[in-house]
This record gives structure tokens, sequence and C-alpha cells, in this order.
């Protein structure tokens, strides 16, 4: 259900969703966000990976479903989401990875 259309906090207009919408987001909010993941993370890439993909979303959420009531708070949110998932994610590859590497190192026992 769309909320209907109304002035926010810093004069930009949430409940819907538009190119204009997100660009004005984006000036506002980039810098914010990405210095904030930066300082939590420690990594910058990553943060800039994570705040690039939550603008994504924001383009292609935003125009179903209706911006949010504070978009840079979505923002934030979704970046640390994003960057939370990746760094699980290449914790759980890398084992892995390690673990096929060890068994190819381990010599068969007709070999010796």
């Amino acid at each position: 259900m769309r909320r209907p259309p109304r002035q926010s906090r810093n004069g930009l207009t949430v409940g819907i969703a538009s190119d204009a919408l997100v660009e004005g987001v984006f000036r506002e909010e980039w810098g914010r966000t990405l210095a904030i993941l930066v300082r939590t993370l420690g990594d910058v890439q990553l943060a800039e990976d994570a705040v690039q993909e939550a603008f994504a979303a924001a383009l292609e959420r935003w125009p179903r479903d209706g911006a949010p009531d504070n978009p840079g708070s979505w923002l934030l949110t979704t970046a640390r989401n994003r960057a939370i998932d990746r760094i699980r994610r290449e914790r759980t590859r890398k084992p892995g990875r390690r673990q096929k590497r060890r068994r190819r190192r381990i010599p068969s026992p007709t070999s010796g």
C-alpha cells in the first residue's frame, strides 16, 4: 500500500519515489552514509560497494513501494546489512577453499 506524498524533515517529498528523489537523497546522504560505514567497517572499498548496492536497491524498491519516511536511515541500514552479508559470505567461502587445498597436499597411501 502506497503512502500519500508528504514533505520530510529535509524538504524532500517522501511516499512516492522518482529518480529525482533518489538523486536528491544521493546528494545529501552519500557522504554521510559512506563515512559512517568506513568508520564502522574499517574498509573503504567494502563501504563504497555496500553504499552503491543500497542506492541500487533504492532505485529498484522505492518506485514500487514508495520512499521510506527517513531515506538516509533506510540507506544506512541497507548498506550496513549488505556489507555484513558480504563479510559473512567471504568468511564461509574461505575455509572451504583452504580445506580443498589441504586435501590436495595430503599424499595418498599408494604414492608413499
